[in-house]
């Protein structure tokens, strides 16, 4: 079965079109028609003599997609960034919150290539009205804000050189005023600033318990996000490549905790975040190898990082891979800086972990913000 869902972009002529698929022969077909059509728009190439102390140059802006919001969920916006473009975000939001009963909230980063509207491939939207993400039994529930990126270029191989996602390769991510030069904030960061601004301002979230997720370039962002934001209690992804350092990015900068030495490295302003990583051992581009060197270097950082791997066969006829494994698999890439692919990597890279993602909701609800630091 399929269901054909469109969402319009604003200032292009190009829409971009969303495929609810059922069978795994369908979700392998769809990534693949993504990828193949993704390829015809060409990103722009930096050369390395353009880095500057933030990495690259802000992305280019192609359209500003307008999410549908499915099951249930409500359009906020539009806001226009300081660029002028307009943004959108999704909200999902439990009936039973209210200012006398705040509500944990949920930041879901869609991946690139998607919209906002990828959420309804995960199943962050079955727990939202039951799950326990606070310290007591009640309330149950959480809001899911699902703020949108635009359709940009990217620093990502051929297939992903542009189209709707997060642009973690300009990485000022401080208010202007704060940074000699006043570089301007990136964009994006700002956005999603501001759609959390709105549902903290209604006074049905928990302040103690706002939560970043995201999927593969989502993930990413929300690494970079919240290591730069202090309200974030924890981030819980998957399958996130190295927001600082993968394929094609010329760029390529080391997260530190202190000043940095030169523009290879990058000062993270709040390293305090607990970070939960699901990936696959056989990703896409060798993302396995690219996150564990990551993850290494945020350990550097004085960041505490928790890693899960998958891909392990409960029986040889196993498809996708949810069980725990130890290490990366070899024939699926070993290069850390990313490299090439594989139809298994992509099968596997194609689909949210839905497996663990109560285990994901678990570790938010272990690491509230107003506990962060104490034993």
């Amino acid at each position: 079965m399929i269901e054909i869902v469109t969402v319009t972009e604003r200032g292009a002529a190009l829409k971009f079109t969303a495929f609810k698929l059922t069978g795994v022969k369908a979700r392998v077909i769809l990534f693949a028609l993504v990828l193949a059509a993704s390829s015809t728009q060409s990103g722009r190439a930096y050369a390395a003599d353009s880095c500057t102390a933030w990495g690259d140059a802000p992305a280019t802006l192609l359209a500003d997609p307008v999410p549908a919001c499915p099951e249930g969920g409500s359009l906020l916006g539009p806001w226009p960034d300081s660029d002028g473009t307009d943004r959108y975000a999704c909200v999902w939001t439990p009936a039973n919150v209210s200012q006398s009963t705040p509500l944990p909230m949920v930041v879901f980063l869609h991946p690139s290539l998607y919209t906002a509207d990828v959420i309804a491939y995960t199943n962050l939207l079955e727990y939202f009205n039951t799950a326990k993400l606070s310290a007591k039994a009640r309330p149950r529930g959480y809001i899911v804000l699902a703020p949108e990126g635009r359709n940009t270029t990217h620093h990502y191989p051929t297939g992903d050189a542009s189209g709707p996602g997060w642009d973690n390769w300009y990485r000022q991510f401080q208010s202007p005023a704060t940074v000699p030069g006043n570089p301007p904030e990136n964009v994006d960061a700002e956005a999603i600033d501001h759609f959390i601004g709105v549902e903290t301002a209604t006074g049905g979230v928990d302040p103690d318990r706002i939560y970043m997720t995201g999927w593969s370039n989502g993930a990413a962002m929300a690494y970079i996000y919240a290591l730069n934001r202090p309200n974030i209690a924890a981030i819980s992804v998957y399958s996130s490549p190295d927001p600082w350092a993968f394929t094609d990015d010329l760029c390529e900068q080391t997260p530190v905790a202190g000043t940095p030495a030169s523009i290879s490295e990058i000062q993270i302003a709040d390293p305090g975040v607990p970070t939960l990583q699901v990936h696959n051992a056989c990703d896409l581009a060798a993302i396995c190898p690219n996150t564990e060197r990551m993850e290494g270097r945020l350990r550097m950082a004085g960041v505490a990082t928790d890693d899960v791997i998958i891909g392990n066969p409960k029986k040889p006829t196993d498809a996708f891979y949810q069980h725990r494994t130890r290490q990366c698999i070899a024939q699926c890439g070993t290069n850390p800086d990313g490299d090439g692919t594989n139809l298994e990597g992509i099968y596997n890279h194609s689909r949210w972990p839905t497996k663990w993602t109560r285990a994901m909701l678990a570790y938010m609800r272990k690491h509230p913000l107003n506990t962060r630091g104490k034993k």
